[in-house]
């Protein structure tokens, strides 16, 4: 018979680039003896801390531009785009049946440190006139097309190839 092992989250996990994960950094500083003992090594390490805080804010920024940026050009390329969330299902669902009627769209994953940049530059596109944009959200032809069920509804009624016809996203 096997026995589970138990599970134990490492207190500071190393993340692919190495160093700790920004959530873990603060309390790093604040276990570590040298920081804490003493009153005026407190200072440096709260100006390091607000220096970290600094950069941390620059790196995200730049990183929803970037964001921002490979999604206004996938739009803009592709003539339908599925913008889904990493390992969502229904992402899948929505790539298969695009992929059943012949189209081959172009799927943009994202995790969730990148999500509020998506739905940012998403709902900009999209004018913003059609409410909060959900997930996965199907672009066709440069244009929000929708979600899972206005891609299920359309695939039904029949108005999913024409559409994708219309966008160039199907030859014949």
């Amino acid at each position: 018979m096997q026995q589970a092992i138990p599970y134990e989250p490492s207190l500071f996990p190393v993340r692919a680039g190495g160093g700790l994960p920004r959530s873990r950094r603060r309390r790093a500083l604040l276990l570590n003896p040298s920081v804490v003992a003493g009153g005026e090594q407190q200072r440096p390490a709260r100006r390091a801390e607000d220096a970290e805080e600094e950069e941390e804010e620059a790196e995200q920024e730049e990183l929803a531009a970037g964001v921002r940026e490979s999604t206004r050009r996938a739009v803009a390329e592709s003539a339908v785009v599925v913008f889904g969330k990493r390992g969502c299902c229904m992402s899948h669902v929505v790539n298969r049946l695009l992929q059943g009627h012949g189209a081959n769209p172009a799927v943009r994953e994202f995790g969730d440190e990148e999500e509020a940049a998506v739905v940012g530059e998403l709902e900009r596109i999209s004018g913003g006139g059609r409410g909060v944009v959900q997930f996965p959200a199907v672009f066709v032809g440069g244009k929000l097309f929708g979600g899972l069920d206005r891609v299920m509804t359309a695939h039904i009624t029949g108005e999913l190839v024409p559409a994708l016809k219309d966008a160039g996203a199907l030859w014949l």
